[in-house]
Formats: structure tokens, C-alpha cells, sequence
């Protein structure tokens, strides 16, 4: 039992909350809380629980004090005394706490000030109760008025506080909402009708005019288009440089991956829509028909506005062993399930250099499941569509820049169920195609740039008036911008010097490229030709040109020279496990890492990073090339410094030579970058040392300040 004087200095207490609330209430707009003060804001979420329950708990013994039985009850009615004093005095605590929460940046708008005053009303109608409980006109009907009405504050509070920190109407959410209505896709809009959905899906929670997390709003394209505290939310036409495609791809449990720990994430379909928005320019008013009908943004996007289609299809044969399509998954197969309850397969070929006819034969165990096949850009022969054959339901095939020639098509007469047949790059033969009339399941065919004739095409599509058949480009006279220039190299790591392969589908482009870092242009720069070597270290930038068109988006590859290969290596001071690769042969593996820094193919650390290599016969050592990344917005920069250190083994080593890049600056674009280190003189090399440092002071600024940078390495190349 809480003594009298404990009593009387709790009501004082709750008298100087009700006070201090209403002050801040008629002055709020003018107070600024301190920074070592927002931390007692920030308890607001995890204290006001409990006087909700301890409320609730009142409210209901208030409800029923006036009872025969309970009237006399001296118990009964000073525990419910000291309830009510306790559940107002912690009410008024909390809502002093949000009210500090409420002065941080991100937290303004409608529901807010709903939040705010429903919640100040529980203290203030919690208060009266207290006070005027014992007095002699507190009837039933005024005691048990106040309990419904602060349960109903409380109700309403809660509802607003819900749609702050979890998005609009998430209480009644999953049993009152209005239908979605689906959108015909010939109507739709890629930005409209697919990529706003998913932003207020997942984002829309934290990112609205009631709640601006980093001063981000993602309710329509305005607000989209101003990004955040952060800067733009994304670049146009370059995905590798946007900050939403950066903080999206963090893995979950960094501090800055979104949507943040905890909260429903994005599924890879829609992670990918987002990717192919960007790298196709983010338009806003762009229709989904208007995308090239094989445009993966297109299928995509068909697929999300209509996913009771993707169901429909029933298939009378049983899945595949789970076991053998793990084994058939490598690194030149993707073998994975069309949808989660379908046994429905889709394959896709991606790797030109390690394909061979057994790549599809060893697919032999799945060959009732497989309904996609994919062979893009893959060296298939005519002889090998007699394999593809044996895919009896196959339903979609993509025979694209293959080897084709049309010469075997009547081979895959016997795929019944086959829809769709792309032999876009393809050279056919005019004499041979014709048999695809014989396929008689097809709906459409993708026939640009083949080499066929325009009217062997029109006299196709004259006998075969079922299929539609996509005959691509044709020059009209209007301005119409190039697709990029084709980079036909498989590798992109060299030993001896190799051919420059660049390629465009359309007849007649011009495709120019610099070798020194400048963009090309029209007019000045070096017009590609076949025959043209790659000897050293060499950044190819390309463009495609073509009289009446726009030119195309530059097209940039790296090309590397590698001459030594160690036989051995090893970390003398490894990567973070987070980013720590295959090991440290991840650094000899050939394999460049590309821009997502988060592929398993790059190592990094925020401490020295130490490489010891070791050769079984000495090398005489000239330059050696540390393939480095900088993502200013994800903390990871070039090394502030880099050390060579080599000799005839581990204990007689001689530093060789050090670099030291310049100081970053807060504009520096994201870039893959081989940093050269030259070395001096001639060093018969036995054993080496390298040493790559981060940068241990982020500069004043970054947001993180206090933290150290990454370094990012996914290649060393010895020359």
C-alpha cells in the first residue's frame, strides 16, 4: 500500500505532467528538444504499453465500483484509486515522450496531430477521473462515460500511432480495404501501375507525408523525383550509380538496408522490376505495351498486373527431384521453379565460354518439367535442336544470336505445346525457314535482324496467319534512339592479347569508342572496325550512331592483362566475413565482380587488407593492378594507400612501391577501377606482399563520419 505522503507526492507529480503538457502543447512550435535529450523521446514506443494496460485495467474496475456488493469494499476501491493514479501518471510520461519523438525530423502531417491530441486526451480525461472520482456527484453514469471514453481515446490514439509506424490503415487493413482493381496492361503504366504499388507496399510505411524517414516521400512521382536528405533517390539510365537500388541491395542487417530489418522485404521479382525501371530511363508516363514485347521490364511488369495468369496453366506431370535440380544449378546453368506451386520449370544457359551440346543432354532428368528453355547468345548448332526436341513441353524458346540456321527446324515438330520461338540475331536460311510451318503449336516468332528478307518474312506471316511473327527494326525516317553497342567478349581477363568483338543488331550503325577516358562522339572518336587487339590495360567506352537516329547510351568494359599467376595465396589479414569471396584465390579466379559489391565475388574489410602470394619460379614483376570499387553512398572508397612489398620469401621482403590516390571528394561517381602500381627496376620475384588500406576517417561529409571506409577488391593482376 502506497503511503500517504508517497500519495501525495504522486498527485503532485501528475499534476506537473498535465502542466508541462499543456505548456508544450501552446508552445511546442517554439522548442527545439537537444540532441542528448531525443533518446527519452525515443522510449515513447517501447513504455506505452504499459499504461495501456494498466488504464485498461482501471477503466474496467471503474466500471463495476458501483456495484451492492463491491460498494463497501475498501480493497476493491483503493486498488482501482491506485490504478487510476499510476496508469495516469505513466499516460502522461509517455505522451511527454512523444511529444519530444514528434520535434525529430521525419515526423510531421494529418495523422500525426491526430496521434498527438487523441493521446494527450487520454492524460487529460485519465486525470479527471482521478480527481474527481470521490466526490459526491461521480455517479455510475459519469464513471462508467469516462472509462467508455477513455478506452475510446485510447482506441483511436493507437490506431493513428499503428499508421505511423506501419503505414496507413494497418490496423483494419486486412479486413477493410477496397479491392484492387486490376489494370487492363494495354492501359498500364510502368511507373503507375507497377512501380508505385511496390513503394507502397514496402516503403510507403516510413516514407509518407505523416512519417518522412530521411526526409523521403514516396507517394507519387513529385516526391519521388526530390529524393531525400540523401540526395536523388536514383539516377536515370544508371542503376549501379541510384542510392534506392544501393540501400535495397545492402544485406539485411545492415544499418542501412531497406526496408529496415523487421519489415516485409522486397520479393526478387520486385527488386528486379525497380532495377529495370531505372536502367531503362524511369520514365513516368511509359505504358507497358510500348516496351519491346521480349523486354524483360515488360515481362515483368505483365506478370505483376496480372498474376492470376501465370496460375492458370495446370501441368499433368509431377515435379522434379529438388535434389537434382540443385545439382544441375552451376555456374553456366540456372535450372528454377516458375512459380512456388507449379512444377513448371524454366532453364536458362548463360555462360558462352563453357557450353557445349551436353550442357542440354545433361538436362535429360528434368526433360518432362523444363517449359522454358533459354539460349541466348549461345553457340547452339542446328544438329542440337534434335536434344531441344526431347523437351515435350517445352512452351517457350529462345534461340536468339545462336548458331541457327534453320536448316533442323522441322526437328521440333514434336513439341506440341511450344508457343513461342525467338531467333532474333539468328543468320536463317531463306530456303529453310520455311519449315516452320510445320510447328504447328507456335503463336510468335521473333525473326529481327536474321538476314531474311522483307518479304520472305511478309510471305510467311501470309501462310502462317496464327503467328505473329516480330520482324523488329525498320528505319522510317523518325528520330528513334539505338539500342547500346553488344560486347561479344566472354572474357574479359587476358594473357595474350585478344580481339575487340563490339556489335550492333541494326544494319548501317556506326559504333565509335575512346580508349582514354573521354565519351565518344560522332565525329572525332575512333570508328570501330573487326581486327582491332587488346594488349594491356584498357577501358573501351562505346557508342552506337546511325544517320536519323539518336545515339545510343554509352557502353563501358573493362579489359585486364594478366600475365603471372601465383601458386599460392593467401591473407596475412583477411576480408570482413560478410564480404569474404571463395577465399583468397577470389582474388585469381579471373572472375570480375561487377557492380553489385554484394555477388560473392568481392572481398573487403574496414582494416588492412593483406595479401602474401607466393611463385614456385621467380617473376620478374612490373605492375601490379588491385581492381578496386567506390560507392561513395555505401561507404566503400578507394584505398588511401597501397603497399607493394616483394622478395625471395617471406622474410627478406623489400617494399617496392607504394600509391597513394588522391582524397575523396563527396561528388566522386561510383567506378570499377584498376589501380596500377609500377614498380621500378628489376625484381626477380619469389614472394609478395600487398597491402590495401581503407580509409579510417570517413570525411566530415559522409553521414557516417565515425566509422571507418571499405576497401572493395575483387581481382590483383601481375604483369
Amino acid at each position: 500500500m502506497i503511503k500517504s505522503s508517497h500519495k501525495g507526492f504522486a498527485e503532485n507529480l501528475l499534476f506537473a505532467l498535465n502542466i508541462f503538457i499543456i505548456f508544450f502543447l501552446l508552445f511546442g512550435d517554439n522548442i527545439v528538444i537537444p540532441q542528448w535529450l531525443q533518446p527519452v523521446g525515443r522510449l515513447h514506443p517501447l513504455i506505452i504499453h504499459f499504461p495501456i494496460v494498466v488504464l485498461i485495467m482501471a477503466m474496467v474496475l471503474e466500471f463495476f465500483r458501483f456495484k451492492e456488493r463491491l460498494k463497501t469494499e475498501k480493497l476493491y476501491h483503493d486498488f482501482t484509486t491506485y490504478l487510476w493514479l499510476t496508469g495516469a501518471i505513466f499516460a502522461a510520461i509517455t505522451a511527454i515522450m512523444g511529444l519530444f519523438l514528434s520535434k525529430e525530423p521525419g515526423y510531421e502531417g494529418d495523422t500525426l496531430e491526430w496521434h498527438k491530441w487523441f493521446g494527450v486526451s487520454v492524460v487529460f480525461v485519465s486525470t479527471l477521473i482521478y480527481w474527481f472520482r470521490s466526490k459526491q456527484w461521480y455517479t455510475p453514469a459519469i464513471a462508467r462515460s469516462g472509462a467508455v471514453a477513455t478506452i475510446l481515446c485510447l482506441v483511436i490514439a493507437g490506431h493513428y500511432g499503428a499508421d505511423i509506424t506501419h503505414g496507413e490503415n494497418f490496423i483494419l487493413a486486412p479486413v477493410w480495404h477496397p479491392e484492387k482493381k486490376l489494370v487492363p496492361i494495354d492501359k498500364a503504366l510502368v511507373f503507375r501501375d507497377v512501380v508505385q504499388p511496390i513503394f507502397e507496399n514496402r516503403c510507403t510505411s516510413c516514407h509518407n507525408p505523416d512519417k518522412t524517414k530521411g526526409g523521403l516521400i514516396l507517394i507519387d512521382e513529385k516526391s519521388v523525383l526530390k529524393g531525400g536528405k540523401d540526395g536523388k533517390l536514383f539516377i536515370a539510365g544508371q542503376p549501379q550509380l541510384s542510392l534506392l537500388l544501393q540501400r535495397i541491395h545492402m544485406p539485411e542487417g545492415e544499418k542501412k538496408h531497406m526496408p529496415p530489418s523487421g519489415k516485409p522485404q522486397l520479393t526478387a521479382d520486385e527488386l528486379n522490376l525497380l532495377y529495370l525501371w531505372i536502367k531503362e530511363n524511369a520514365e513516368f508516363e511509359r505504358k507497358v505495351i510500348d516496351l519491346p514485347a521480349n523486354d524483360s521490364l515488360r515481362v515483368l511488369a505483365a506478370n505483376y498486373l496480372k498474376p492470376s495468369e501465370n496460375t492458370e496453366e495446370r501441368y499433368d506431370f509431377a515435379a522434379a527431384d529438388d535434389k537434382l535440380i540443385k545439382k544441375l544449378n552451376n555456374n553456366y546453368r540456372a535450372v528454377y521453379p516458375l512459380s512456388q506451386e507449379s512444377p513448371a520449370l524454366g532453364v536458362n544457359i548463360y555462360n558462352k565460354k563453357a557450353y557445349q551440346p551436353k550442357v542440354l543432354e545433361e538436362l535429360s532428368g528434368i526433360k518432362k518439367q523444363v517449359v522454358s528453355l533459354d539460349l541466348n547468345k549461345m553457340p547452339v548448332k542446328d544438329a542440337e535442336l534434335k536434344t531441344i526436341a526431347g523437351f515435350e513441353n517445352l512452351r517457350s524458346l529462345n534461340l536468339n544470336f545462336t548458331d541457327i540456321t534453320g536448316s533442323t527446324l522441322i526437328q521440333l515438330a514434336p513439341l506440341k505445346h511450344l508457343k513461342t520461338l525467338s531467333l532474333a540475331g539468328a543468320r536463317l536460311d531463306p530456303k529453310t525457314i520455311k519449315q516452320i510451318s510445320n510447328l504447328q503449336s507456335l503463336t510468335k516468332v521473333a525473326l529481327w535482324d536474321t538476314g531474311l528478307p522483307d518479304n520472305e518474312v511478309a510471305d510467311l506471316q501470309k501462310s502462317n496467319k496464327k503467328i505473329d511473327f516480330i520482324k523488329g527494326f525498320k528505319d522510317d525516317g523518325k528520330p528513334i534512339k539505338l539500342n547500346d553497342p553488344i560486347v561479344k567478349n566472354t572474357s574479359f581477363v587476358f594473357t595474350r592479347p585478344l580481339p575487340l568483338e563490339l556489335i550492333h543488331p541494326i544494319k548501317g550503325v556506326d559504333i565509335r569508342y575512346t580508349i582514354d577516358g573521354t565519351d565518344p562522339d560522332s565525329l572525332k572518336s575512333m570508328l570501330y572496325k573487326p581486327g582491332i587487339m587488346i594488349a594491356q590495360n584498357t577501358s573501351i567506352k562505346a557508342k552506337a550512331y546511325k544517320p536519323g537516329w539518336f545515339g545510343s547510351d554509352m557502353v563501358q568494359v573493362n579489359f585486364y592483362k594478366s600475365t603471372y599467376t601465383p601458386d599460392s595465396i593467401s591473407f596475412i589479414a583477411g576480408p570482413n566475413e560478410k564480404y569474404s569471396g571463395d577465399g583468397a584465390k577470389t582474388l585469381i579466379d579471373k572472375d570480375l565482380g561487377g557492380t553489385n559489391f554484394g555477388n560473392g565475388k568481392w572481398v573487403a574489410s574496414q582494416k588492412d587488407l593483406i595479401v602474401y602470394m607466393q611463385f614456385t619460379k621467380p617473376v620478374d614483376l612490373h605492375t601490379v593492378t588491385l581492381n578496386c570499387m567506390r560507392n561513395v553512398g555505401s561507404q566503400i572508397f578507394l584505398p588511401v594507400g597501397i603497399e607493394i612489398w616483394g622478395g625471395q620469401d617471406a622474410s627478406h621482403l623489400k617494399l617496392l612501391t607504394t600509391v597513394k590516390p588522391t582524397a575523396p571528394k563527396k561528388d566522386d561517381p561510383f567506378i570499377v577501377k584498376g589501380m596500377d602500381c609500377k614498380i621500378a627496376g628489376t625484381h626477380p620475384i619469389s614472394s609478395l606482399k600487398i597491402v590495401a588500406k581503407p580509409i579510417q576517417k570517413l570525411p566530415k561529409w559522409d553521414p557516417v563520419k565515425k566509422q571507418p571506409g571499405w576497401v572493395f577488391m575483387d581481382e590483383i593482376f601481375l604483369n
